[in-house]
């Protein structure tokens, strides 16, 4: 039997989800199947109360992902069809009312679609030989996804990748933009991964999630309506046992023991 294209596994007893793109030998590109299984896999990261932190990555070294598969397209297209619409991943967070942190491992190409998905997550971690870029320029290709790239890099440098696409950047020099949050050496960027989904482990859960919303959520507010989002949110905090139990370990100088309630 063929290797599903997308690996799910859990980890840490069920707290750490790992999403592996699995068609190395296309550069994990996306065709309909594994942008399907990928939106599969994020709707069951998010309705899944034991999981509180998802890794993605791509299999082997070559590639994170390299975008759509073009000859799929190329294929359905010849004689005049054309392929359904692509399930799509993003706003991920938005789409999916998804408030648990997820975490890009870019193993190596990371481009067009690949780019989209790294863009998805909250944290992106590169292996030092990663090349990334939003290459659809070159090709005349769409690419409205961009919309909110301002969200995590400044306008010139979001100008400079997308429209000069042309040109693949470092994982470098896309820490250099603020884009990509740390750069390892290939054999430590899932140790390096694993250890930012293991901190994760240790903070509370809800309070997590309620800072990435309101991060998300306010960038597009005015700051009263910011505030006023904010503090509402934080009012779910009131009365949780994770709330009694996290001064409580502060004062027993103890790590608090978490369990989303």
């Amino acid at each position: 039997m063929a290797e599903p294209v997308l690996l799910y596994e859990k980890k840490a007893k069920g707290r750490i989800v790992v999403m592996t793109l699995n068609r190395p030998d296309l550069m994990n590109a996306l065709n309909m199947e594994l942008s399907n299984r990928v939106v599969e896999g994020f709707k069951t990261f998010a309705a899944d109360d034991e999981a509180w932190v998802a890794i993605v990555t791509g299999a082997g070294d070559k590639a994170f992902c390299a975008g759509a598969d073009l000859k799929e397209r190329a294929e359905a297209e010849k004689d005049g069809g054309q392929l359904p619409p692509r399930p799509l991943v993003s706003p991920l967070s938005e789409r999916f009312n998804l408030w648990k942190p997820t975490i890009a491992a870019i193993n190596g190409f990371a481009l067009a679609g690949g780019w989209r998905l790294a863009q998805q997550c909250d944290i992106r971690i590169a292996a030092e030989h990663a090349e990334m870029g939003i290459s659809e320029t070159r090709w005349n290709l769409a690419a409205g996804w961009v919309h909110d790239l301002t969200r995590q890099m400044l306008l010139g440098h979001a100008l400079e990748v997308a429209l000069w696409g042309d040109e693949r950047i470092t994982a470098r020099r896309a820490y250099e933009m603020g884009w990509v949050n740390r750069v390892v050496p290939k054999e430590k960027l899932m140790t390096e991964a694993m250890r930012w989904a293991e901190r994760m482990l240790s903070l509370g859960p809800r309070a997590v999630r309620n800072l990435k919303e309101i991060l998300y959520r306010g960038y597009y507010m005015t700051p009263l309506e910011g505030q006023s989002f904010a503090t509402a949110l934080e009012q779910n905090l009131a009365g949780m046992e994770d709330t009694r139990e996290g001064p409580r370990a502060f004062v027993e100088r103890r790590p608090p023991n978490f369990k989303n309630r």
